[in-house]
């Protein structure tokens, strides 16, 4: 289905246009139409899906350029909120609504500023409470309330910051919220807010065969000096990888440098200046590997992803599938690693009883010191679990 044929202003089409939006995910196929309905919509997806359009494009239909706040949109991390922000902005280049974001780690001056003659607010909980608390900020006439990553400000402890920002929005409002998972504790504030809500889950489209998984055992004590021979040997074009702590990606990342990689790490302990340029660097690749934790990287989308390299494997089936859904896109090859020690047979054993994950091994890895010898785990019972055999390159 194409924008074109929905019900919007000439002036969003043009916008739509302008960045080369003509035919709409399935995301953005299924929750637009409910939305300028003015129906309240729950919706799970994964990064890439184009959720941001999914809301960002019906909410512009709904405000009117009357400087004043008319939605609200909260988002986990500033990053989130600035992507999501410069997106809008392109939504409404000929709408003449005007979006502003709000975050810590900034001044709050230019901030205020902004509010006098905004239209539309994105912005993390913590500091929308700073300028509710200043009396800089209205949100007395805000028809639309959108909770984007609901489930990840949930799990950064936004729970009580959430409600107190909604006591002061109007009842009688439309309310969106988009979730990767869907917790007890995200229904709960659904059945809370919310009133009878459309439910949409969508998962984004990742091309099975062009898409190679595989897995390598490893032990502890040798896996930086693996993960370097490993990245030296596919060399990839953008690579994510996925840690388990923020003390570990910054340790892996400056092991990486000092081998000559051009590596860099993203977590919440880096600067509002040093988190924007390190994703811009990314983006831009001046540095091909970024080093991340699952809360650093939600939500942060990338073009031409061409590998994903869990050095910790994830908790649960569910954060693999989500981890990877940034590669393989787009018509585009990838390959999704990941790193097996002795302590994550349990975790992985998990994760291979939902995902064809296919075993290789490193002929040419020696690692500089091999103090005892420790038989390696199969995966045996679906498939290729425990096969030997080196995985066919798709790409």
């Amino acid at each position: 289905m194409k924008f074109s044929e929905l019900a919007l202003h000439q002036s969003i089409l043009q916008s739509l246009k302008d960045i080369g939006f003509e035919e709409m995910t399935d995301i953005q196929e299924q929750t637009i139409p409910a939305i300028l309905e003015g129906k309240d919509l729950i919706g799970q997806s994964m990064t890439g899906s184009g959720k941001t359009a999914a809301f960002g494009v019906p909410i512009i239909q709904h405000c009117r350029p009357e400087k004043k706040v008319q939605a609200l949109i909260l988002e986990p991390t500033r990053e989130l909120a600035e992507q999501v922000t410069v997106e809008l902005k392109k939504f409404a280049k000929h709408s003449h609504v005007f979006v502003t974001s709000i975050y810590g780690g900034v001044s709050m001056e230019p901030q205020i500023q902004n509010l006098r003659h905004t239209d539309i607010v994105v912005g993390t909980p913590g500091r929308i409470l700073d300028h509710l608390r200043n009396h800089t900020l209205s949100l007395a006439h805000v028809h639309i309330l959108t909770l984007d990553e609901a489930d990840r400000m949930l799990d950064m402890g936004f729970i009580d910051d959430i409600n107190k920002i909604i006591s002061q929005v109007p009842q009688h409002r439309q309310t969106l919220l988009f979730s990767a998972t869907m917790p007890d504790e995200i229904k709960r504030l659904a059945h809370r807010y919310m009133k009878n809500p459309v439910h949409i889950k969508t998962q984004i489209h990742i091309e099975k065969s062009r898409l190679s998984h595989i897995y390598y055992d490893v032990k502890p004590f040798v896996k930086n000096q693996f993960m370097i021979h490993l990245l030296q040997k596919e060399n990839p074009e953008l690579a994510i990888v996925f840690c388990a702590t923020r003390t570990r990606t910054h340790s892996l990342a400056i092991t990486l440098q000092h081998a000559g990689l051009r590596a860099k790490a993203i977590h919440g302990g880096l600067s509002q200046a040093q988190r924007m340029h390190t994703l811009e660097s990314f983006h831009n690749k001046h540095y091909n590997i970024m080093i991340a934790t699952d809360v650093a990287a939600r939500g942060l989308d990338f073009k031409n992803i061409s590998h994903i390299i869990n050095y910790d494997v994830p908790k649960t089936p569910e954060d693999y599938t989500h981890r990877i859904g940034r590669t393989a896109r787009e018509g585009k090859s990838g390959i999704a690693i990941t790193l097996v020690a002795q302590q994550d047979h349990d975790a992985f054993r998990k994760i291979i009883q939902k995902v064809d994950i296919e075993k290789a091994v490193m002929d040419d890895f020696v690692p500089k010191r091999e103090p005892f010898h420790e038989q390696p785990q199969q995966y045996g019972g679906r498939r290729s679990y425990g096969s030997e055999r080196r995985p066919r390159r798709r790409y």
